[in-house]
C-alpha cells in the first residue's frame, strides 16, 4: 500500500516524541566472520527494496501521508574490536540511533566481530517502516534476491504460531489495523473515546482542514496523478491523487462519525494507567530452547506454543516481584492476508491470574481473538488522521500499555539462516527503546518470541529497572522461570 495507515501513524508521532520510542531489530549470530562483500551486497538489496523508503507529506488536507523511495542509506557500519559476549546486545542497543522513515534513512545495517571469532549482524529498522513480520519479509526478499510474491512467507491463512488467532485456527482480516500499543503499537481501547467536541476542535486547529465537497471534487479534476519517482519496489506503489484520498478519507470519517453519534456521545477519553516514575533504563536477553522440548511442553501442560510463552512471560513478571494480583498482556495478531513489508496487525489482550495454567491461558488467547482492540464507539479510526499529531497522541497516550507485551513473530524465512556462505548459529528479533526518557510506559516486560528450527529463539527487554536491575537479574529470572518447566535455556 503505498499510503500510511493509522498504526503507521502512531508510531510516526513516536519518532517525534509523542510516544514510546521504538525501533525493530534483526540479529544473527555466526561461528566464523563474516566477508564485508556479502553484507555489502546485503545492504545494497535492502536499500532497494522496501525498507528503501521514506514518508511524503500530503498536500491536501485529509489526504494521508505516503511512501516515496528512498535509495539513501546509512552505510554499512563495522565495529572492528572484538565484542565480548557480555556486550553483544548494549552494542545492537546503539544502533538504534538516528532512524529517520520521514527524511531517510529509516534503517541501519551493522556488523561487529565477537571475541569468540565469529561476527554478530544487526538490521535495526524504524518501526513506522514495518513490523516485525513486515522486516523478516523485507529481510527475506534481500537475501533471496525474489519479490514479495515470491517469498515463502506464512499467509493470512498461514497463521505463526504468534497470533491470538492461531489458538483458534481463526481467518484474519487486514482490515483488522486498530489497535496497538505502547511497545509494539500504540491504540484506543474500548473505553477510550473521542467526544464529539474533542473532534471539532481538534480538527478546528488545522487551518483549511475543512473542505466543501465542492472544493475536494474540484481539485479532483483538477490534480494530476501524481506517481513516485526513483525505484519502485512492490510496495511502493504510485499513489492516487491526494485530492482522491482526501475525499474518501473526509467520506468514511463524517459518515463513520455521523452513524457513531447516533447512539450517543462516546465517553471522553482516560490513559490506561499513570506513568511510572524511574530511570528510563532498558535492558536485555536473548536465549535459545529447543523447539522440541518447547512443543512437548506446551503439550504436556494442555497448551499451545504461544499460550505457553505468554503464560511463561506473565510467570516472569512475578517472579521479579511484581505484587499485582493479575497481569494484563498485549498480544499483536498479524493480519496481513499477503506478504507485505508494512505494519499490519492489530492488537488483543487478556488478563492472566496467578491461578492461571497455560490451558486456561490458551482459552482466554481463544476468547481474546474474537475481541480486538478497537477505535470506540463504532467511531473511525481514520479520525485519528485529520486531527492535530498531539490531539491523535493525547487520544491515544498509553491506551495500549499493558504489563507485558508478548510478541510471537511465528516462523522466520529459511533463508536467514545463512548470511551468504556463512551459516548462523542463531536468529533473533526484538524491538529496542532509543532514546528512551522518563516517565517509564506501565508495559515492564516486552517479549519477542520467533521459530526458526531447530529452535525457538526469546528476546526479552525489561522496562522495569525497578525490579529487573540487569541483564544479569533478567537473565537469572528467565532461567528460574524456564527451568521450572524443564526447559533448558541457552543464552547468547
Amino acid at each position: 500500500m503505498s499510503r500510511l495507515g493509522v498504526v503507521d501513524e502512531i508510531f510516526l508521532r513516536t519518532h517525534r516524541g509523542m510516544g514510546t520510542p521504538i525501533a525493530l531489530q534483526g540479529l544473527w549470530r555466526t561461528a566464523d566472520r563474516v566477508a564485508p562483500e556479502v553484507l555489502e551486497k546485503v545492504h545494497a538489496a535492502l536499500r532497494t527494496g522496501p525498507l528503501g523508503r521514506r514518508v511524503v507529506r500530503a498536500r491536501v488536507p485529509g489526504a494521508r501521508p505516503y511512501w516515496r523511495a528512498n535509495v539513501n542509506a546509512h552505510p554499512l557500519a563495522v565495529t572492528e574490536h572484538a565484542l565480548p559476549a557480555d556486550e553483544v546486545l548494549n552494542w545492537a542497543d546503539e544502533q538504534g540511533f538516528d532512524l529517520d522513515p520521514e527524511y531517510g534513512p529509516g534503517w541501519r545495517l551493522a556488523t561487529a566481530t565477537l571475541a569468540d571469532g565469529g561476527s554478530i549482524v544487526a538490521l535495526t529498522c524504524s518501526h513506522v517502516l514495518a513490523d516485525g513480520r513486515g522486516l523478516a519479509i523485507a529481510v527475506d526478499q534481500a537475501l533471496s534476491g525474489t519479490t514479495a510474491a515470491e517469498i515463502g512467507v506464512p499467509q493470512s491463512n498461514q497463521m505463526p504460531l504468534g497470533t491470538a488467532a492461531a489458538e483458534v485456527g481463526a481467518p484474519r482480516s487486514n482490515q483488522a489495523l486498530s489497535a496497538a500499543m505502547a511497545a509494539e503499537v500504540v491504540a484506543l481501547p474500548s473505553d477510550q473515546s473521542l467526544s464529539g467536541t474533542t473532534i471539532a476542535e481538534g480538527i478546528a486547529q488545522q487551518p483549511d482542514q475543512s473542505l466543501s465537497g465542492t472544493a475536494i471534487a474540484e481539485g479532483i479534476a483538477q490534480q494530476p496523478d501524481q506517481s513516485l519517482s526513483g525505484a519502485m519496489t512492490a510496495e511502493i506503489g504510485a499513489p492516487q491523487s491526494d485530492w482522491l484520498d482526501a475525499w474518501r478519507q473526509w467520506g468514511i470519517i463524517l459518515g463513520g462519525t455521523a452513524r457513531a453519534l447516533r447512539r450517543g456521545v462516546p465517553k471522553p477519553p482516560s490513559t490506561s494507567a499513570p506513568d511510572r516514575p524511574g530511570p528510563a533504563r532498558t535492558c536485555g536477553v536473548v536465549l535459545e530452547i529447543p523447539a522440541a522440548d518447547w512443543e512437548r511442553t506446551a503439550a504436556a501442560h494442555g497448551a499451545t506454543a504461544n499460550s505457553l510463552f505468554v503464560h511463561l512471560i506473565a510467570q516472569m513478571l512475578w517472579h521479579s516481584g511484581f505484587d499485582g494480583p493479575e497481569i494484563v498482556a498485549s498480544i499483536p495478531v498479524d493480519t496481513r492476508d499477503e506478504p507485505r513489508v508494512d505494519n499490519d496487525m492489530s492488537m488483543t489482550e487478556i488478563t492472566v491470574t496467578r491461578s492461571d495454567t497455560a490451558a486456561t491461558v490458551r482459552e482466554k488467547c481463544r476468547a481474546a481473538y474474537e475481541y480486538r482492540m478497537s477505535s470506540p464507539g463504532g467511531l473511525p479510526e481514520e479520525i485519528l488522521q485529520v486531527l492535530p499529531a498531539r490531539t491523535a497522541h493525547a487520544l491515544t497516550r498509553g491506551a495500549g500499555e499493558r504489563d507485558v507485551l508478548c510478541s510471537n513473530i511465528g516462523p522466520l524465512p529459511t533463508t536467514l539462516t545463512h548470511l551468504g556462505p556463512h551459516p548462523c548459529l542463531g536468529v533473533a528479533a526484538r524491538a529496542i527503546h532509543p532514546a528512551l526518557t522518563p516517565p517509564l510506559p506501565r508495559t515492564r516486560l516486552s517479549a519477542y518470541l520467533s521459530h526458526l528450527s531447530p529452535a525457538y529463539t526469546l528476546a526479552l527487554t525489561s522496562l522495569d529497572p525497578t525490579h529487573i536491575q540487569s541483564p544479569t537479574a533478567l537473565t537469572d529470572l528467565a532461567h528460574t522461570t524456564l527451568t521450572t518447566y524443564n526447559l533448558t535455556p541457552t543464552f547468547w
